[in-house]
């Protein structure tokens, strides 16, 4: 089920440079010691059927982008304030519905 199988681990590098993991946002990591460079240097570079199951295993269970969090935020607060507005609402009604009730003139 490998995307490529002859994967690096610069791919892998990539897309998670790339936010595609969810592991972080969308921008270079400067990294002293990128990824496999201690195997490569080692001279036991990483199989690259596994390093492309890991891409593979790494994007199936990425998390939300930031951008998919914002939207998310964005729908919970429109929400949110939906609900105090109506609870509100209600509570005005409720006090202005009972006063005016003992009240004649």
């Amino acid at each position: 089920m490998a995307r490529q199988s002859g994967a690096t681990t610069e791919q892998l590098r990539h897309d998670i440079d790339q936010g595609r993991t969810g592991d972080k946002v969308r921008f270079p990591d400067p990294a002293a010691a990128p990824l496999g460079t201690d195997e490569e240097a080692a001279g036991t570079p990483i199989d690259p059927q596994v390093i492309a199951q890991t891409r593979e295993r790494e994007l199936r269970m990425a998390r939300p982008t930031d951008a998919q969090r914002s939207a998310e935020g964005r729908v919970s607060d429109v929400l949110w304030w939906f609900a105090m507005i109506a609870v509100l609402s209600l509570g005005r009604g409720w006090r202005g519905g009972s006063s005016r009730l003992g009240t004649r003139r």
